[in-house]
């Protein structure tokens, strides 16, 4: 069986204005909720059936599984947009440029995603799976995301592609930290020698932890929002900062983590205390490699549009699947720009090329690892 590389390009850009038009911000939990029946029309539309509806911690998830799943589908429907973006940035198309907020990252993938599998008469093997909660970590859909990769050949992750189309083969990992100072406060005018200042052993902080970046191995260490003292007359008593790390291996990643817990106080009377860890492990070149050759056979082979994979300093689930062992290729839905930003936009041309990228790597991942009979728990 070949694919259908028709797709009604039409239909498809319906269907992306009817989710980009349901406003999904990560942190309202209705919006999400609304988004997910949207979703789950238009899958059901188009695939035949309903998907199952998962509710973790609030938060909503959709899976749609045909059999044991060999091919892992993975996509995200919440987005970074607050509520009323749509006023300021209306869903256009125009000169073929789509345009508004989350069409990039990443509903039209998601679409994608449901008309790539609809167009394929047996779906035997493959698992979609549209969580709610990516933009903000994915806290509560982690764990189902590794639970549906487990035992996959292949995780597709339908995140938009790279500047230029390219296709993403690797992802730094990226561990989250808040670090917490305490001091002792006193007048900052009578006497302030008996106050320990939290602003200043701040300050010594993070000079230190930002010097445990490594940029020859592509380690970053930002020290990034930072808070401190009560009143401008008052020694602060207490502060706090966020740092964000970005690594391209394991092993990185948990030097930083050790070093960072070891820093001492600076200041007689000081304390420090540091909370958070690692968000998600790098997904690494190793993890992409064979998918990427085959995508690179398969455009070649189909007359699409040549594309390149780069490595970004951006985290996905795809961290997550690759972590498990499963070869991951990431950056496989839309081809456009300006994630998060307002001149965020999608290339109309190259949906459907990318649609047919994505059907051809389920037949040929699937032709090499035959799915199984029956189901899971």
């Amino acid at each position: 069986m070949r694919v259908q590389a028709d797709a009604d390009l039409d239909l498809v850009l319906a269907d992306i204005e009817t989710l980009v038009s349901c406003e999904s911000p990560s942190d309202d939990l209705e919006a999400v909720s609304r988004s997910a029946d949207v979703v789950a029309a238009l899958g059901e539309r188009l695939l035949g059936v309903a998907p199952e509806r998962i509710v973790i911690d609030g938060r909503t998830h959709l899976r749609w599984r045909f059999g044991d799943p060999v091919v892992l589908l993975l996509g995200h429907h919440d987005t970074v947009w607050p509520l009323g973006s749509l006023r300021r940035l209306p869903f256009t198309v125009e000169d073929g440029v789509l345009r508004g907020p989350g069409c990039f990252d990443m509903k039209t993938g998601v679409v994608m995603a449901l008309h790539a599998v609809a167009a394929l008469s047996d779906r035997t093997g493959i698992s979609i799976l549209i969580t709610g909660d990516e933009e903000l970590g994915s806290p509560s859909s982690r764990a189902l995301i590794e639970q549906e990769a487990i035992g996959c050949a292949a995780a597709l992750v339908l995140e938009a592609s790279a500047d230029g189309g390219a296709v993403k083969i690797a992802r730094k990992g990226v561990s989250l930290y808040r670090v917490h100072v305490t001091g002792r406060a006193a007048h900052a005018g009578l006497e302030p020698e008996r106050g320990v200042n939290a602003a200043v052993e701040a300050a010594h902080l993070v000079l230190a932890i930002a010097r445990l970046g490594d940029r020859s191995v592509g380690t970053s260490v930002t020290p990034t929002l930072l808070r401190a003292g009560s009143t401008t007359n008052t020694v602060p008593a207490e502060a706090e900062f966020a740092v964000d790390v970005r690594v391209r291996t394991v092993a990185e990643q948990d030097r930083v983590d050790a070093a960072l817990r070891a820093i001492p106080a600076t200041l007689p009377g000081a304390s420090v205390r540091v909370v958070g860890g690692a968000n998600r492990p790098p997904l690494e070149p190793e993890s992409s490699a064979p998918l990427f050759a085959l995508a690179l056979e398969i455009a070649e082979r189909a007359g699409l549009t040549p594309f390149h994979g780069v490595e970004v300093g951006g985290a996905s689930d795809g961290n997550f699947t690759a972590a498990l062992g499963v070869p991951t290729l990431d950056g496989l839905g839309a081809v456009g720009g300006g994630a998060h930003a307002d001149d965020e936009h999608v290339i109309v041309a190259l949906i459907p090329e990318r649609i047919v990228l994505l059907q051809e790597l389920i037949l040929a991942v699937r032709e090499r690892t035959p799915a199984r009979n029956g189901g899971r728990a």
